[in-house]
């Protein structure tokens, strides 16, 4: 780079700068750019898709903008890997391509912990740990869709809370069903109302 730079320019672009070695950061004006929108996303998939011919649903490109997570490019391979795999892109297939837990299935665990209602939550987090899901990939579903989640504010932050607790436990090694457990039971404990004295 010091070699030919009065000639050349050298343009890297990654998802995290701090996994590139100190001696190429120094010598580089870094840019930092925001994630993209889901509208942004959605209108540039639509372009691929009509200029590819894809036969895709509308679950399809929610699914490939869901697991993209603000990243163009991780949309764009998403799409083509659900399209190589399976030749129509639907929200089951980019799934399965992605291997995450699927959206609806936590939000049907979010919703039995807002009523309070454990022992249907548990069998939700249950059905994810038999899939073979990642206590890592459960937790990071759970908190992207907490947020979206139509619930009060106070209990959201609540929840959020929550997750992240977990989440740094699961981060330092106790990432059993127990651990997953009791973050369903503590979910369905603040959303509960308070014991009457």
């Amino acid at each position: 780079m010091e070699i030919y730079s009065k000639t050349t320019r050298f343009a890297l672009a990654c998802n995290a700068s701090d996994r590139i070695i100190e001696p190429i950061q120094s010598r580089c004006a870094v840019l930092r750019y925001s994630k993209l929108s889901d509208g942004q996303i959605l209108a540039r998939l639509q372009e691929v898709v009509q200029q590819e011919g894809l036969s895709v649903t509308d679950d399809g490109l929610e699914a490939v903008i869901f697991t993209a997570q603000g990243d163009m490019r991780q949309a764009l391979n998403n799409l083509q890997s659900t399209h190589s795999g399976f030749g129509f892109i639907n929200s089951e297939n980019v799934f399965k391509v992605c291997d995450e837990p699927h959206p609806l299935l936590v939000k049907g665990m979010l919703g039995n912990c807002v009523q309070g209602q454990v022992d249907e939550a548990y069998r939700v987090m249950e059905q994810l740990w038999r899939l073979g899901y990642s206590p890592e990939d459960i937790i990071g579903n759970v908190f992207r869709v907490c947020k979206t989640y139509s619930m009060p504010e106070y209990l959201k932050l609540e929840f959020i809370k929550e997750i992240g607790y977990t989440h740094v436990r699961v981060a330092e090694g106790v990432n059993s069903l127990l651990q997953m457990a009791g973050l369903v039971a503590r979910l369905c404990s603040k959303a509960a109302p308070p014991a009457a004295s």
